[in-house]
């Protein structure tokens, strides 16, 4: 009898030569040549609706993730409800997942815990901010106090010896938002490509591109930027190619989406007492179902459930001859 493995590899497609999605992150963020887009998602469903919508990669914001669970963005979220909804997001798409890590949950040896069960999940990359724990969100407040240099320095050096390659390990330098200037965020990112790095996400808080252009021209592309333009949103996609800048981030808007969407619908349904007016205009049952492919269950319940037996072709159940 023929090895069903072998069986497998013979008449199936060399699964062995598809990159890992490790390598699509790793190819996504290390391109200077082609801007990257990656998408927030929060839950399986978001994750699903981006993969539909074309996105090529996923941003496990951590925002978002907090505002689904009821949790404010201030570490209230642990370390475990993360890597729990990480799981449901990456295997709800096909896509390469980056993980807002915060600043870790800790110091180094908190960040390698949550790096190796981010790996565990199947996340393809991490992303850490030089924040000290608890975090706040980066919009909120005003200069926010930054982690030591050499301290951070290490939790990604900690990371690094985790996981090694088999996670894009991002950082994120906080330190313009924070006030701290354009000279100490250079600092910054040079000790962090030292630290094992693989690309910078250079944050800010104004509303034009300008500080994040010029640490870009400064930064004279030593490793791969990667950007977040929450606020900085009428920026032309062209200025952050001609950059040269690696990867875009949209991070929180299908939780602000959805937040605005379910806002309006519940107004009208307990105003109205109906849901008439608002069935046009939200998505009906054959679409989700469509969405989370029910038809693959159905396919599946008819080729694994048994089927029921007639009189005709029921068997004896001792004999095992048809009676």
């Amino acid at each position: 009898m023929q090895d069903h493995s072998q069986s497998l590899l013979a008449n199936g497609p060399d699964q062995s030569a598809a990159p890992s999605l490790v390598e699509l992150l790793r190819a996504q963020i290390s391109s200077s040549s082609e801007l990257s887009f990656l998408m927030e998602a929060h839950d399986g469903l978001s994750a699903a609706i981006a993969e539909r919508a074309g996105f090529k990669g996923l941003w496990a914001s951590g925002l978002s993730i907090a505002c689904s669970l009821g949790y404010r963005d201030a570490n209230e979220a642990s370390w475990s409800h993360l890597v729990d909804v990480v799981e449901r997001i990456v295997d709800s798409s096909q896509l390469p997942v980056l993980v807002d890590g915060d600043g870790g949950f800790g110091n180094f040896n908190n960040a390698r815990l949550l790096a190796r069960k981010l790996l565990q999940r199947g996340a393809a990359g991490v992303a850490l901010e030089d924040s000290c724990f608890p975090k706040m969100n980066s919009f909120v407040g005003d200069r926010h106090p930054l982690a030591d240099i050499d301290e951070f320095s290490g939790r990604l050096r900690a990371v690094k010896d985790a996981v090694a390659d088999d996670l894009v390990l991002v950082a994120r330098i906080e330190a313009l938002i924070a006030g701290h200037g354009m000279d100490k965020a250079i600092l910054r990112a040079h000790a962090y490509a030292d630290a094992g790095a693989d690309a910078i996400l250079i944050h800010s808080r104004q509303s034009t591109a300008d500080e994040i252009l010029s640490f870009v021209n400064a930064w004279q592309n030593r490793l791969p930027i990667v950007i977040v333009p929450t606020k900085y949103y009428r920026t032309p996609v062209s200025a952050y190619r001609n950059a040269r800048i690696s990867t875009v981030i949209w991070a929180n808007h299908s939780m602000r989406a959805a937040i605005a969407a379910m806002r309006q619908v519940c107004g009208r349904i307990i105003a109205e007492e109906s849901a008439a007016s608002v069935e046009p205009n939200i998505a009906t049952l054959d679409e989700l179902f469509e969405l989370l492919r029910y038809d693959e269950l159905a396919g599946a319940e008819a080729r694994y459930l048994p089927h029921p037996l007639t009189d005709d072709n029921r068997l004896h159940p001792h004999s095992g001859v048809h009676s």
